[in-house]
């Protein structure tokens, strides 16, 4: 009985280190994709403001601010596909912590069964234990 808890028991804290990483990364996923989505709006925000409009100069100037919008929406689309693939992996990381909870959940689960059937099996024994009699002598 003592090699089944001390399995649970070690089981168990195998479980609960797995858990623990597996919320580390689930919070490192969630902070990368808060971090693409700001990257997000920054660039649409620069996108934006180099809109064009009418000026004296309107030739190298509209020119210029074109060339650099076109690079911004290209920028745009690739932080897309970041945020797009950073939500996909927090996805995943988050099924992965649903599973380790599931898991540690399940070890906690047999080492209350374990107890409990210790507990009753000690009630059982002090049951079939030979009753104890004690003698007892009035003081003298």
């Amino acid at each position: 009985m003592r090699d089944r808890k001390a399995t649970l028991d070690r089981l168990l804290r195998v479980r609960t280190l797995q858990l623990n990483l597996a919320q580390g990364d689930e919070a490192r996923a969630h902070e990368k994709v808060a971090s693409e989505v700001a990257l997000r709006s920054r660039i649409a925000a620069l996108a934006d403001a180099v809109a064009p409009a009418a000026s004296e100069s309107e030739g190298f100037a509209f020119v210029a601010a074109a060339h650099f919008r076109e690079r911004l929406h290209r920028s745009a689309e690739a932080a897309d596909a970041r945020l797009e693939a950073a939500e996909r992996t927090a996805g995943h990381i988050a099924e992965k912590t649903r599973e380790a909870r599931r898991d540690q959940n399940a070890i906690e689960k047999l080492i209350a069964r374990a107890d409990a059937d210790a507990a009753l099996k000690a009630l059982r024994a002090l049951e079939a234990a030979p009753p104890v009699r004690k003698i007892r002598h009035d003081p003298c």
